[in-house]
């Protein structure tokens, strides 16, 4: 015998039921999921450094290729890559394009020969014009050239040519302290000092950069032409000044504000404060805030991954401006 239940009363009341608990517990879920949080953060007394992060590459300061005024060919080479020359030294012996060829037909007609012709037409010197670091050796002993190759180049020293945005480029000052870290040592910190500020730009995809010669106070011995580099322009600095988290601050109608935590209020109240210097990660406080005064951080508890209140004095793009050291 066929049954139909959907006639029993008792059917109709469990599914009512089952319905009116499931629409309970969406409810439940969706004002849970907008449940709000805060969290705390503590105003405290520190030291602040800002500092401005740009990319560049090791280059010459001054860069002095030495060609000879005669083409011909080397005969010998006294110096190597690396080496530090002065001013005035020998790099190499070279033979004029007729003195070689004459030193070769003297070669053929057998060694006495060959040593009365060199002993009489000598080879000619190529000599040092300034004093620094050959960078670049072009030529090898019995190796020919024209006198448009260079055959050596030599750097009176090693720089870093960093690229610094028109926005960051009036903190930096001449003189100014920076550290260099090269990519291919990334655990080697080198004090440096700033140079030279370019006075023309450059712009590339409508982006305007300026080039900031930075030199190291020691140049080590592992600096290569060419290499890439980071610096940090450390741009001004304050001690023991009161300071509150950056994410903490919002800005409204031209006024910065924060949520202080209270006894009275555990929600937090509305404050308005006076910023001064930030780093981009934490903020100096002028008026406003005490030292180990509670500050609240808005979050939203959901499904998706908690949001923060949106930080004001954060940069917006990929930051330049290094962490607090």
């Amino acid at each position: 015998m066929k049954i139909n239940f959907l006639k029993k009363p008792s059917f109709l009341v469990v599914l009512g039921l089952l319905i009116v608990l499931g629409g309970a517990y969406w409810w439940w879920k969706e004002q849970n999921s907008k449940t709000t949080t805060y969290r705390e953060l503590l105003v405290e007394v520190g030291d602040l450094e800002v500092s401005i992060l740009a990319t560049g590459t090791v280059q010459p300061k001054n860069r002095l290729e030495i060609k000879a005024p005669v083409a011909g060919r080397i005969e010998q080479i006294l110096v190597a890559e690396g080496q530090s020359i002065k001013k005035g030294q020998i790099l190499a012996w070279m033979s004029s394009t007729e003195r070689a060829a004459m030193l070769d037909a003297a070669r053929a007609q057998g060694s006495e020969e060959y040593k009365k012709w060199s002993e009489l037409y000598l080879a000619t010197p190529v000599m040092a014009p300034i004093s620094g670091t050959l960078i670049l050796r072009n030529v090898e002993p019995g190796q020919t050239f024209t006198t448009t190759d260079a055959i050596f180049v030599i750097s009176d020293r090693l720089t870093v040519k960093a690229q610094v945005d028109e926005t960051d480029i009036a903190q930096i000052k001449l003189n100014e302290r920076a550290q260099i870290v090269l990519d291919a040592y990334p655990d080697k910190m080198i004090p440096a000092i700033v140079d030279q500020i370019a006075f023309d730009a450059t712009t590339v995809s409508s982006v305007t950069t300026y080039i900031v010669d930075v030199i190291p106070k020691q140049t080590p011995d592992f600096f290569r032409s060419g290499m890439t580099a980071n610096v940090t322009f450390y741009v001004t600095s304050k001690k023991q000044i009161l300071l509150v988290p950056s994410e903490a601050l919002k800005v409204s109608d031209g006024k910065t504000m924060v949520l202080v935590k209270s006894a009275e209020n555990q929600k937090g109240g509305l404050r308005e404060i006076r910023a001064g210097l930030t780093d981009g990660r934490r903020t100096e406080v002028l008026e406003g805030l005490s030292a180990g005064d509670v500050v609240l951080v808005t979050e939203f508890k959901g499904l998706e991954k908690a949001t923060q209140s949106k930080n004001p004095f954060a940069p917006t793009m990929p930051s330049r401006r290094g962490p607090n050291r």
